[in-house]
């Protein structure tokens, strides 16, 4: 397969500044906590660490009982804010409205608390809960060797069987210190029957004013071409 890319499913996740991993583990003032790795992801330096914690959202008003999560992986290393990444299916189950953002992109994002089942510490965060919009991480290599850009929207075809799909608004996130995967969700996954070893391919969509399907002789913007849909 051409433009060949591996394909990951993101489950929910928890990332975490120090300040709040400290006193979700109760440690004394002046002490840190610190992630221990379970298994290294992908992305380099990354990783799943032992530490599990709960969700928790708005009272259920049919059972009046919190919505929640429970036993969600803290992600390593820690990073300089907190961060809940969670699917559609995830986010209604929690009780919020998350919006699709991509990872960082947390401003006026949707609110939760954040459990330690092990202690009963509770942390509140006004916002940091969002749907992680779907994206393929690069090097600046691997970018120029597939011809797009950071930030750039493309389309990839996910090669699977009997669920063959072509995914759209695909952001491209470009970095020295990325390595080569694209990223879904689990409702995505589950909607393309991604599990195991996945790849796939990025796609050449024509612009949707051009007849000429992505033809290298195209001449649609240049204003002189003869087809029937552009004469005058």
């Amino acid at each position: 397969m051409e433009n060949k890319i591996l394909v990951e499913t993101s489950a929910r996740h928890i990332h975490l500044d120090q300040a709040s991993f400290d006193y979700l583990m109760g440690v004394e003032e002046g002490q840190h906590a610190e992630l221990e790795i379970k298994k290294m992801l992908s992305q380099p330096g990354q990783y799943v660490s032992t530490c599990r914690l709960d969700l928790e959202g708005p009272v259920n008003p049919k059972t009046g009982k919190p919505r929640g999560l429970k036993g969600v992986s803290v992600l390593g290393p820690l990073r300089s804010s907190n961060q809940v990444e969670v699917s559609a299916t995830d986010a209604r189950a929690l009780g919020v409205v998350a919006p699709i953002r991509l990872s960082g992109d947390t401003e006026n994002s949707a609110p939760c608390a954040i459990i330690n089942p092990e202690n009963g510490r509770r942390l509140e965060i006004k916002e940091g809960v969002i749907i992680a919009k779907r994206h393929i991480h690069m090097t600046p290599e691997d970018a120029e060797n597939f011809g797009v850009e950071d930030g750039e929207s493309v389309y990839v075809r996910v090669l699977t069987q009997e669920r063959e799909t072509i995914f759209g608004d695909v952001i491209i996130r470009v970095s020295p210190k990325f390595a080569l995967a694209m990223h879904i969700d689990t409702d995505e996954s589950n909607a393309a029957n991604a599990g195991g070893q996945v790849y796939g391919e990025l796609l050449e969509v024509a612009d949707d004013d051009c007849c000429c399907e992505g033809d290298e002789h195209c001449c649609c913007g240049e204003g002189h071409c003869e087809c029937e849909d552009h004469k005058e």
